[in-house]
């Protein structure tokens, strides 16, 4: 928080095919005392949050590393990957330098919609509707950061003016996802169902934060609600299901724009990357503006084209995966290593090989732009990328309302039909794997694997990453327990292998939260316990 700006520099919006929204005007920095005193000011005010919120994604760095709690993911032993480590290892230290920029990048975004909720309604010569949207917007990405902030760190300082205040008060988790639902339906209220125009369309998809996307993420608030630590139970799994079931409602009538894309490969292909039409909500970034530090962190530092290491799959994770075409485009089908030749990925060269691992394939881009990452090229991606951050999808949802609604005590027909869908797809064919007969146990933790599938090693700015829902279903400390025997796993005919990092330690539910930054704590001291 130290570092938060108290005025905000009105930047460039990120977005692609905007380009009549990204003339340059002087604003430079502007203090809420002056600014919103012509129209002009709304749209740039908003235009700064988007600035705010892309550039807060656009390094690997910035985006989130408690996803590595996650059963799904790891990291590499060794190398430069110590930030990394402390969170796969549960053991994340009060000075781990990414953890900070995690930290200061949530406080940022909040800060930067502050600006907008206290100020926007007294600009003139604007319509009330639009002055409304803007302020929804702003409303939900400040409930966004504030449900980062909560479900890595549990109680933190909330500050709901452009302000720094170094004795803010820590609220606790309940008071904090109060504010956030209190935020999500104004936003809801506020959004429109969809915009007409740039630069919040794009011509294809919303740009901006839409009411099918508010929805959607109330629904998942809610989930996270009835599970830990607040443990509401029923009452608030009910509420998830009945806001997921708008969503799905709506899609189904047509009245809401989205339909999942028929091949799972497209999900997170380059031509989908501005036109991908399940996704609720997107970061979009124009290609030569501010694109996102993403496309080498999943590839191995011993791979031919040079990745960089920072993740890989976890074992167990990718031997239960379903077999089938979410399996095939989620992974690498082969590595191509020094030697130039292209290698299941439990290959080890007598031993050699620092990391033995299962790779994912969600983030990688072509050298060329505009091109499918190509895994038997020895041609490395780019540094910088341009794919879409995907925040929340249409199939996400569609498990959201049948594990909310199972775990709520009901088995719907709409629960079967929408998991059908999501399993189809990742089949490859109608295998209508779920049916009424179920119980509804068995529908919620289908639905809690099918989420867990769809997202497996997707988490730069994901609203739900695998980790986040073992999070919410106290599942965490049975992963550390598994982690530390680490058994071997036949992952072909007579082929043993086990993660390479190891666990070690106790449990304890304080390994649940990151320790607030260190350099933060000497500056607050209501963070000191």
């Amino acid at each position: 928080m130290k570092k938060i700006l108290y005025t905000l520099f009105i930047g460039l919006l990120t977005l692609t095919s905007c380009t009549d929204f990204l003339e340059e005007n002087a604003y430079g920095k502007q203090s809420s005392e002056n600014f919103f005193s012509q129209k002009e000011d709304l749209a740039a005010s908003l235009n700064a949050l988007y600035s705010v919120v892309a550039t807060s994604q656009q390094e690997n760095d910035f985006v989130g590393t408690n996803f590595l709690a996650g059963d799904d993911i790891t990291t590499h032993p060794a190398s430069n990957k110590q930030p990394l480590r402390e969170h796969d290892q549960y053991c994340v230290t009060d000075n781990n330098s990414w953890m900070v920029n995690l930290w200061e990048q949530r406080f940022k975004v909040i800060k930067a919609a502050n600006f907008i909720i206290n100020n926007a309604y007294r600009t003139p010569d604007v319509s009330k509707e639009a002055i409304v949207e803007a302020v929804a917007q702003a409303h939900f990405w400040r409930a966004y950061s504030l449900f980062y902030l909560v479900t890595t760190w549990g109680e933190v300082p909330v500050m709901l003016k452009e302000e720094i205040n170094y004795n803010a008060k820590v609220w606790s988790v309940e008071e904090i996802y109060t504010q956030i639902v209190a935020d999500l339906k104004i936003a809801e209220d506020g959004c429109p169902i969809t915009y007409n125009s740039a630069p919040y369309h794009n011509g294809s998809v919303n740009v901006a934060v839409s009411k099918p996307a508010v929805k959607a993420a109330m629904a998942y608030v809610y989930m996270c609600m009835a599970g830990w630590p607040l443990n509401k139970g029923v009452e608030y799994y009910a509420l998830a299901a009945s806001k997921a079931k708008e969503v799905i409602d709506n899609v189904d009538l047509k009245t809401y724009d989205y339909r999942l894309l028929d091949d799972y490969a497209d999900v997170y292909s380059v031509e989908y990357t501005q036109k991908n039409p399940e996704l609720l909500l997107g970061i979009y970034y124009h290609r030569d503006r501010a694109p996102q530090m993403t496309p080498l962190t999943d590839l191995l530092l011993d791979m031919k084209i040079g990745g960089w290491g920072d993740t890989h799959g976890e074992i167990k994770f990718w031997k239960e995966f379903p077999e089938g075409p979410r399996k095939e485009a989620t992974y690498l089908p082969k590595i191509l290593l020094a030697d130039d030749v292209l290698h299941d990925w439990w290959y080890d060269n007598g031993g050699t090989r620092e990391v033995v691992a299962p790779v994912f394939n969600k983030s990688s881009e072509s050298a060329n732009r505009g091109e499918e990452f190509d895994y038997t090229s020895a041609l490395a991606p780019p540094q910088f990328g341009q794919k879409t951050i995907q925040v929340i999808r249409l199939s996400e949802v569609y498990c959201w309302y049948a594990e909310a609604s199972a775990r709520a005590g009901e088995v719907t027909s709409m629960a079967v039909d929408v998991l059908n869908r999501v399993r189809n797809r990742a089949d490859g064919a109608t295998t209508n794997l779920y049916s009424m007969a179920m119980s509804a146990e068995e529908i919620a933790e289908a639905a809690y694997n099918e989420h867990g599938w769809e997202m497996a090693g997707y988490y730069w700015c994901g609203f739900a990453p695998r980790a986040r829902d073992m999070f919410r279903m106290n599942r965490v400390k049975n992963h550390f327990e598994y982690r530390k025997s680490n058994p071997m796993i036949e992952v072909a005919p007579g082929v043993l292998r086990n993660e390479t990092l190891s666990v070690t330690g106790e449990w304890d539910d304080s390994k649940m939260y990151c320790p607030y930054p260190y350099t933060d704590t000497t500056y607050n001291p209501g963070l000191v316990k």
